[in-house]
């Protein structure tokens, strides 16, 4: 499900703000910036409030935000909601024990990696990244914590590219996404 679809007015100026970027990392990647977004308040604002304003009253306990840029919009998310966010980071950059998950990205592949104490098993949580694009990342977050014993409710990303046919890894859980990229 997509707001964009819903005609939201802030959709507008979200997606204005969107940067995109030929070429990066890697030749024949078209990728998607969200850093100017970062420069607008107002967008940035409506970003978080559109996310808030969905996941308020579904007794979610855990954000869980994907490294690096879900770490942008998942503490604010998490605390205006009243959950705890728990960080999905890359190798070797956790102390203690971990769970792990690799998984394979648009231009290669890598892992992420999970406090074990973390999360509880019931808990129900929420996946926060920036964008899916192929569905490794938030595919292997959802892992990590079902792996937990939580329970994932829904995926939330700011961005979608639907040709990559990312939602088709999440096993029929929900994606919510504010703007598509065509």
């Amino acid at each position: 499900m997509s707001v964009c679809k819903d005609q939201d007015p802030r959709i507008h100026a979200i997606q204005s703000t969107i940067r995109v970027v030929p070429n990066f990392p890697k030749p024949g990647i078209m990728f998607q910036d969200i850093t100017t977004l970062l420069l607008d308040p107002k967008a940035f604002k409506d970003t978080i409030d559109l996310f808030v304003e969905r996941y308020k009253d579904k007794s979610i306990s855990v954000v869980a935000g994907i490294e690096a840029r879900g770490f942008i919009f998942g503490p604010p998310i998490a605390l205006a909601i009243g959950a705890k966010f728990v960080p999905l980071r890359k190798p070797n950059k956790l102390p203690g024990k971990v769970f792990k998950q690799e998984y394979d990205l648009e231009y290669g592949s890598d892992c992420l990696e999970m406090h074990i104490e973390a999360v509880e098993a019931g808990e129900r949580a929420l996946v926060v990244d920036d964008l899916i694009a192929t569905g490794g990342t938030v595919s292997a977050a959802m892992n990590l914590l079902e792996r937990a014993g939580a329970e994932v409710v829904e995926c939330a990303c700011v961005i979608e590219i639907p040709e990559l046919k990312g939602k088709e890894k999440l096993n029929g859980k929900p994606l919510y996404v504010l703007v598509e990229y065509r």
